[in-house]
């Protein structure tokens, strides 16, 4: 039994390890070009009182490039709305929206009625919590008038960890997109290959009409990579760099936010009665069993391994050596979390963030 588990470890560190190698040279920064054009900033706000100010004052703090950005106010409990209006710059528009209709998601409809009010052909949207430097819109538009044939531009921030869950487990979003999406064999074209990340994406506004935007995807929690493959789906290029140099972004400020946000996204994510299980195997056997075998030569490489990988990730993305020691303690808290939401779920306990409810939903 122990050998089997010696060669499940070492195959389930391997794979990561291998992709994370290849795919580190493949999520590129934006280079620094100078042509730029107009764009339109938009942001989808519920209940963001703590973050909103510091939102706007960085997007409209943008040199060198015209915008307009236009905020949504999604029902805010809190004094949202309030901070909006006691803002007087004439490049803000500050929208209110309608009772959410039936089948949508909250974010992808403050998306869709957002882009309805855009003017610009370029398109950004960015979460609430998210904070461009001033170049990041120079430099994404330039990006996008050098390469006309991108229509879907994204991006992933500076994640900024500070609370002990969010170090140990916020650290996964690269972990899962460089060691298990094979980047290196992307062309920028094949809907199962896309990927995205929903707090920085840009769009051309004739390919996001064309491919129906987010009434496409109106019930989806992981809206940039629904969209993403839309896009791709409907012919058109998509592309993700790394943001890191021109964002940042803290999702969660407190623990329980922290595993309820991880919650809610798990219910479109790997807690699927499929999916779950070869999860369960890649992520434990390459990241909790290498650390509890008895030392042999097989375990001692494939934790090797495991800490390579961890911790060249988390050089490139200023994650700290503290997420790279405590992989195993950080894989089995993800784990817990997807396999809470799967058991809930066929429960009927649907998870709750912001005073709505996400339950489960087919993908």
């Amino acid at each position: 039994m122990t050998r089997k588990l010696e060669k499940l470890a070492f195959a389930a560190a391997l794979l990561p390890f291998v992709m994370t190698l290849l795919n580190l040279g493949r999520l590129r920064r934006l280079p620094g070009l100078s042509r730029c054009g107009p764009v339109s900033v938009l942001i989808p706000a519920r209940d963001e009182e703590e973050t909103i100010r510091e939102a706007i004052e960085t997007v409209l703090a943008s040199k060198g490039v015209e915008l307009e950005l236009i905020v949504l106010d999604d029902h805010s409990s809190d004094r949202t709305l309030d901070i909006l209006r006691a803002c007087n710059d004439p490049r803000l528009r500050v929208l209110q929206a309608p009772d959410l209709p039936e089948g949508w998601c909250g974010k992808t409809h403050a998306c869709a009625l957002l882009a309805e009010a855009a003017r610009h052909e370029l398109m950004l949207f960015v979460d609430a919590d998210v904070r461009l430097r001033p170049d990041a819109l120079g430099r994404l538009s330039a990006l996008m008038l050098a390469r006309p044939d991108i229509a879907f531009l994204s991006g992933v921030p500076r994640q900024v960890t500070r609370t002990f869950l969010e170090w140990l487990l916020l650290p996964f979003i690269h972990v899962l997109l460089l060691g298990y999406l094979p980047m290196v064999f992307d062309s920028g074209q094949k809907p199962a290959l896309a990927a995205a990340c929903g707090q920085l994406i840009l769009v051309r506004r004739s390919a996001y009409h064309f491919s129906g935007g987010h009434a496409a995807i109106r019930n989806r929690l992981h809206d940039g990579l629904a969209l993403a493959r839309q896009f791709r789906t409907c012919g058109f290029k998509t592309m993700l760099f790394d943001a890191s140099d021109i964002a940042s972004c803290r999702m969660y400020h407190r623990a329980s936010d922290v595993w309820n946000g991880l919650l809610k996204n798990a219910t479109e994510g790997m807690a699927t009665p499929r999916g779950l299980p070869v999860w369960t195997v890649l992520l434990g056997g390459a990241q909790i069993i290498p650390f509890l075998l008895p030392t042999t030569r097989v375990s001692r490489l494939a934790a090797g391994m495991t800490l390579l990988t961890r911790g060249l990730i988390s050089y490139r993305f200023r994650q700290g050596w503290g997420t790279v020691v405590l992989a195993p303690l950080g894989t089995a808290l993800l784990l817990m979390i997807q396999w809470q939401a799967l058991v809930c779920g066929y429960l009927g306990h649907a998870p709750r963030w912001r005073g709505r409810s996400y339950p489960r939903r087919s993908v």
